[in-house]
């Protein structure tokens, strides 16, 4: 089958290959819950528009992805430039012009000495050369890592192990060594080192956690970097989804001046929406200790094919370029200016149905609560799903996506962690003309009741399991 032919495959065509030889259940969930009907035909800035004529407003932000919209003329441009040029994409023997000039851009943009680079392909992969870094810099001699109750770090073995809250529901085997602590709960922290005595080699934490829309304290951040410092721990940083000016500040983290970890971890917007692309940026004397010998020199850029891919750092310089020059923190605060309002209103209109509203700059959780009892729609779940305990909570923010979606075409979704709220989470391309949009659709969609959007997404989805 060749490019054309998939690009003229119908719904039910992808459908079937997808039952043949993806994950059949995959199809089942998914168009479950109202999705998956319709194929796109293309997609620009804050809208996706679909091969049956429908334009829809994206307020998902690709999950993190797309800070800079979809297809952004800067990062197709730079792409083209690339490939117009027949640059080189990948060779380790060779020195990379674009490897070299990202991780200056990654240097300039962090404060104090944030200043060397690793870029493999995904967040989880970020995340486990940082604990790697860590493990190393202590020479093996520590064998305990710390995260929070709530993390979510991936789902590779490793950064599966290190993710909490409710997304590990099979035993998977991880690495060893992996202790807990309460987020944002200074105590728990300092409790936990006290036990370890001296065998932490790294603490890993969100300082926003976009699957739980909880952040940490200033206090608490400080205090972690104070405990760190005095007891040789790697702090480690993952901003994989809050980088790049979602909420409010290029990082969260740097929203507290002085404030540095020993390693942050980014990916997502990264890649301005093309690029499949990541990276944790160490200080210096971390990783000089760790890597910066002729023994280990090569120890990381050797451990993925694709580190330092050509296209893709070129990708990354261009939207690291237009995250500073569009100020891109600005923008997410500007729409922050009105979603917050405008999601406080809400809440106010309905106290039934919207347990609370939380977030910043460009990213709120809407937490859904209320309705009608679940217990008939429950019995009709497949196994799986109905043994979920937060099932109730999930079908009902489920039922106000699928009528945003369906009778508004703004298109949400629900985190899996957590109180699984419904996500507010804009391109930072969006303008506050497509904020007003969004919480007209969504003051229209809870007006209906909840009893009839219930109603209304049992008919359309619930019946098909």
């Amino acid at each position: 089958m060749g490019l054309r032919e998939a690009e003229e495959l119908d719904v039910e065509e992808v459908h079937e290959l997808y039952r043949a030889y993806i994950n059949k259940n995959q199809v089942r969930l998914m168009t479950s819950f109202g999705f998956g009907r319709e194929l796109v035909d293309h997609a620009e800035g804050a809208y996706v528009y679909t091969r049956d004529g429908r334009k829809v407003l994206d307020f998902t932000g690709g999950v993190g992805v797309l800070n800079h919209g979809h297809n952004h003329p800067r990062i197709l441009a730079a792409r083209r430039r690339f490939q117009e040029q027949r640059r080189m994409e990948v060779h380790k023997t060779y020195f990379s012009p674009y490897l070299a000039a990202l991780g200056h851009n990654l240097a300039a943009v962090l404060p104090g000495d944030l200043n060397r680079s690793f870029l493999p392909n995904s967040g989880a992969e970020a995340v486990e050369g940082a604990v790697k870094l860590a493990y190393k810099y202590h020479g093996g001699r520590r064998r305990q890592i710390l995260r929070a109750d709530n993390s979510f770090h991936g789902k590779l073995l490793g950064s599966g192990g290190l993710t909490g809250g409710t997304q590990n529901h099979f035993a998977f085997p991880t690495i060893p060594g992996i202790r807990t602590f309460d987020y944002d709960d200074l105590d728990s922290v300092r409790k936990v080192v006290a036990e370890a005595r001296g065998d932490v080699y790294a603490l890993l934490v969100e300082p926003f956690s976009a699957s739980t829309m909880r952040w940490c304290s200033e206090e608490f951040l400080r205090g972690v970097r104070e405990l760190c410092t005095a007891e040789d721990i790697v702090l480690i940083f993952d901003e994989i989804y809050t980088g790049w000016g979602k909420t409010g500040s290029m990082f969260y983290f740097m929203r507290h001046e002085g404030l540095v970890p020993d390693v942050v971890t980014t990916s997502k917007s990264f890649g301005g929406g093309k690029s499949s692309i990541s990276a944790y940026i160490a200080r210096e004397p971390i990783f000089r200790k760790a890597y910066d010998n002729m023994t280990d020199a090569m120890m990381q850029s050797t451990s993925t094919t694709y580190y330092g891919f050509g296209e893709e750092t070129a990708t990354a310089i261009e939207a690291v370029c237009i995250a500073v020059e569009d100020d891109y923190p600005a923008r997410a605060r500007a729409l922050e200016a009105v979603l917050r309002p405008g999601l406080e209103r809400i809440k106010k209109t309905y106290p039934d149905l919207v347990a609370d509203v939380r977030g910043a700059g460009a990213l709120f959780g809407v937490f859904l609560a209320g309705g009608p009892k679940l217990l008939d729609l429950v019995g009709k779940l497949p196994a799986g799903l109905a043994k979920d305990p937060l099932i109730r909570t999930k079908v009902i923010t489920a039922a106000v996506i699928h009528t945003l979606y369906r009778k508004h075409d703004v298109y949400t979704y629900n985190t899996l962690n957590g109180r699984s709220p419904l996500v507010v989470s804009p391109p930072l391309v969006a303008g506050p003309e497509e904020a007003e949009r969004f919480l007209d659709a969504l003051d229209a969609t809870l007006g209906e009741g909840m009893t009839r959007l219930l109603g209304r997404f049992v008919r359309e989805r619930v019946a098909s399991w």
